[in-house]
């Protein structure tokens, strides 16, 4: 269990020679700052365990600690030109080419995502998952008290922002209001991520804002369930308990073969970020047992149309 997304410290598939010589690494169709960083870290990481050198080796070398080697491998912290340029020499990367792909892939690391823009009111744990949406190709989400925030309509949002933040300005909740909405245009872009949601009942009886407010959001989902990358499911109330009693969760796949999938709990002050193998596989088979428990996708529309019915 972790406090911040990792790379991949024990893959179990790792990749071909390709990726190891660098050739693949500004290959990445969703290479979003937060994802490059642990691509980056990742490869770099490979190369220091082929020349077999240590951790502690590799700190000196950047006349740093080993901890940092273990941040920047994990793709937790920035990288510096100068600190890139000299592990690549320690690890025996010294051909021009090959050396200028991954000092590409560090500017591309380094270059500040769109919400950073909203840093005042974004908390960095949550920056991290942004970041990490915005690369992700398919994302898996649970929600038990408020519809997905992709797929919240602006009045909805504003509503569920002031419920969280009740003593923030105007102005601060309509900042938070739209990054949330910039984060929802992913799914209507260029390669849109295949968002696949599952909702308890009470996500969607719950008043949020008002009726007019939740008449607005049942009619958006409505929408939003035609296309094609999204698939809706509900839990309704007569099932009784189901798989996920631990509370909302989300699970990021991405398109790098590399990365691991990431499991996201959001708690009230912090997120963890979880993407060892085991933890992964247990959260995937909740998700799993809760898409059976569900009803099926294409009864979707019609329970959104009997609740918006009876507003």
């Amino acid at each position: 269990m972790t406090q911040a997304p990792a790379g991949s410290e024990d893959p179990e598939n790792p990749p071909d020679g390709d990726d190891a010589t660098g050739g693949r690494l500004l290959e990445y169709p969703r290479g979003g700052p937060t994802v490059l960083r642990i691509v980056l870290g990742s490869h770099l990481r490979r190369l220091r365990e082929q020349q077999n050198i240590s951790a502690e080796d590799a700190g000196y070398t950047i006349r740093a600690s080993h901890s940092k080697i273990s941040r920047m491998e994990l793709g937790r912290v920035g990288f510096k030109e100068r600190d890139v340029a000299d592990l690549l020499t320690l690890y025996g990367v010294l051909d021009p080419t090959e050396r200028a792909v991954v000092l590409s892939l560090m500017e591309q690391a380094n270059t500040p995502g769109w919400w950073h823009q909203y840093g005042d009111v974004l908390p960095s744990w949550f920056e991290v998952y942004i970041g990490l949406e915005e690369a992700a190709s398919l994302i898996r989400t649970y929600e038990v008290q408020f519809v997905p925030g992709l797929l919240q309509t602006e009045d909805y949002a504003r509503a569920v922002i002031r419920l969280g933040h009740p003593e923030a300005s105007p102005g601060e909740i309509e900042r938070r209001v739209r990054v949330r909405m910039t984060r929802r245009e992913c799914l209507t872009g260029t390669e849109p991520p295949t968002l696949w949601a599952i909702m308890d009942e009470a996500a969607l009886r719950r008043p949020m804002g008002g009726r007019e407010v939740m008449r607005g959001q049942l009619v958006h989902l409505l929408e939003v369930n035609k296309l094609a990358n999204v698939t809706l499911q509900v839990v309704p109330f007569d099932t009784g308990g189901h798989a996920a009693a631990g509370g909302p969760f989300a699970i990021l796949r991405f398109g790098e073969q590399s990365l691991p999938d990431v499991v996201y709990l959001e708690q009230l002050t912090s997120a963890l970020y979880l993407d060892k193998l085991a933890d992964v596989d247990k959260y995937l088979h909740t998700m799993n047992r809760l898409s059976v428990e569900a009803a099926r996708p294409e009864h979707t529309a019609r329970l959104l149309t009997a609740l918006l019915d009876q507003l």
